[in-house]
């Protein structure tokens, strides 16, 4: 008798009798889609851009080395391809939400032809510090073509780079017109293809007997002087060698313009600045109040005295699930926004290491979340400062920011709803809609104490400096000591920690809009309740419902498709969404 069969459903019963799908469990009950929900047919072009993103996946697998032509042609011509294809759609003819995403997606490939620009221009700088390692990119590139090998011309081409590396060396040392900007740019670009030529390296090395013979050990020698070139670089003419030096790669005033445009943001940067400026008075009023009621005269002191007050060393995971839960709580029983039952929950929790702590001291969202708190490997000041910077406080203001109602429940939305536009994504839709939020909870008395006022408003009050310091610096008008001395003295950083969010700011891993992306968004969608909410054309749940299934877009979009209004169809610059700008 084969007693598997009979074996194998009793387990299966046996685990559905143990096993409950109700609100008992850690994520309580799944979210089963109502019929309603399910749409009946999909957005035209939603299909048409979800195809683009997979050609675009296709495009980068295959053309994936650093600095590469090849990879710059294929997508241009892949861009170019998908602009013309888009220009065939009778726009008139579409519905609403087809009209956006044309918009939207003329916009992105509009954008991503200039940023190939743009990226080429700072490549050829950086290949300037590096003399003969553009023709070993194109034979990388060659590689990936699956072209055949010529062993005697890649033994040249190596041997003819290590040369010219080397000497290049000797030239570049004492000669004080080299930008540290521009050699900590050649740096990272040497080490970034540094791996994609040791797969090269690989993909021949004992398996191509010619190769094998004759180029594998001037590739030995070439890769030792990669190691020393992009170290000569990083310490000797950039000045990095120590991890925690800040350099930076500022773009230029023009950039800075175009990117607001891009962004639809229609104020010049020094209005931006003027705005920063006054959202940061008018935050450190608020804290100059909230102080008075802590008893003290000077905020500095207030701060100094919640700074002192955090979770135990190894229960700084408890408090954040405690604190996850006050924040759900609190927007449910206002009936601010849904929060699907399976979103409660569906979240990990992760340690930020030491290392990482040096660019991010506090917190780190999306999907998941990331705690910044001390490690026992970590040096005593070090420690200090995390326990510090990590208070209950400031943790109680930005828990909610990184997971409800802010970048997990707009994570768990994109996924399900309009998916395609994350293409489209902008940090003044993410970090601006996670901001508003912050906003819109301290009006609702979500902080309880002055000492719960303080931890939000010092929040505010960094976004606001994000904005001054990340614009001033791309403009040349701040260095990044600047940049530390004004987070510590008008915001109330601890030093180390002011150094790493501004090492973090400018270290490459940001678009240069990124920072002023978050109070500058939040101001968007402030405005925009202003108009739809605060005026009674809709409830809370309403427009943060209709944003959230939206999809990411720039704020400026979402108004057009909350009002029933088409947007311009070049996505122009329009709304002015901060009034004290226009006023006289």
């Amino acid at each position: 008798m084969n007693y598997r069969p009979a074996l194998l459903s009793a387990t299966i019963a046996a685990l559905l009798a143990t096993t409950s799908l109700d609100a008992a469990s850690p994520m309580g009950p799944v979210n089963i889609p109502q019929r309603s929900e399910i749409p009946t047919s999909q957005h035209a072009l939603a299909f048409f851009i979800q195809r683009f993103q997979h050609d675009l996946d296709s495009t980068e697998h295959t053309y994936d080395i650093t600095a590469g032509l090849a990879r710059e042609n294929a997508l241009r011509k892949l861009y170019l391809g998908w602009q013309a294809r888009l220009g065939e759609f009778d726009t008139a003819a579409l519905s609403a939400e087809d009209r956006i995403d044309a918009a939207l997606f003329r916009r992105e490939l509009n954008y991503r032809l200039s940023q190939l620009d743009f990226e080429h221009m700072r490549n050829a700088q950086a290949l300037a510090l590096l003399p003969e390692v553009a023709p070993l990119i194109a034979m990388s590139e060659k590689r990936r073509a699956l072209m055949p090998l010529d062993a005697g011309k890649a033994k040249r081409l190596i041997d003819r780079a290590a040369s010219a590396l080397k000497a290049d060396e000797t030239e570049l040392r004492g000669n004080a017109s080299v930008s540290p900007v521009i050699a900590l740019r050649a740096a990272k670009l040497l080490s970034a293809f540094r791996d994609d030529f040791k797969q090269w390296h690989t993909f021949y090395n004992g398996y191509d007997p010619a190769y094998t013979q004759q180029v594998a050990k001037s590739y030995e020698l070439l890769d030792k002087q990669f190691e020393a070139t992009a170290k000569f670089l990083r310490n000797d003419i950039a000045k990095a060698v120590d991890p925690e030096t800040i350099i930076g790669d500022p773009i230029g005033r023009d950039a800075v313009e175009a990117a607001l445009r891009y962004e639809m943001i229609p104020y010049s940067p020094e209005q931006i600045v003027q705005l920063a400026e006054r959202e940061l008075s008018w935050c450190q009023e608020e804290m100059r109040k909230v102080a008075a009621e802590m008893g003290y005269a000077d905020w500095h002191d207030a701060l100094e005295h919640i700074k002192k007050d955090g979770p135990a060393v190894g229960d700084q995971p408890q408090y954040v699930v405690k604190l996850a839960d006050e924040a759900i709580d609190f927007i449910e029983r206002r009936q601010l926004v849904t929060i699907p039952e399976l979103a409660k929950r569906d979240w990990r929790m992760t340690m930020l290491t030491p290392e990482y702590q040096l660019q991010a001291p506090f917190f780190l969202g999306g999907e998941d979340v990331w705690v910044a708190y001390p490690h026992d490997s970590m040096p005593a000041d070090k420690q200090a400062m995390a326990l510090r910077g990590n208070n209950r406080y400031f943790s109680r203001a930005v828990v909610h920011h990184e997971l409800i109602p802010g970048h997990h429940l707009q994570h768990f939305y994109n996924n399900r709803y309009n998916s395609h536009r994350e293409l489209f994504g902008t940090p003044f839709w993410s970090e601006g809609w996670a901001l508003y939020w912050e906003f819109l909870l301290y009006q609702k008395e979500f902080a309880e104490s002055p000492e719960q006022k303080l931890g939000m408003l010092f929040w505010r009050s960094h976004r606001a400096a994000r904005i001054l310091f990340s614009l001033s610096f791309h403009m040349g008008t701040m260095t990044p000591q600047q940049s530390i001395d004004m987070l510590v003295e008008r915001v109330g950083h601890e030093r180390a920690n002011a150094a790493a969010e501004v090492r973090r700011s400018f270290a490459g891993d940001y678009g240069p809009m990124y920072q002023a992306a978050y109070m500058l968004g939040g101001l968007q969608f402030w405005q925009l309740r202003q108009e739809l909410v605060e005026s009674g054309k809709m409830t809370d749940r309403e427009f943060h419902d209709a944003i959230l299934k939206g999809g990411p877009m720039p704020v400026s979009v979402v108004r057009s498709r909350l009002m029933g209004t088409d947007p311009d169809p070049d996505l122009k610059p329009a709304w002015r969404f901060y009034p004290a700008l226009d006023a006289k």
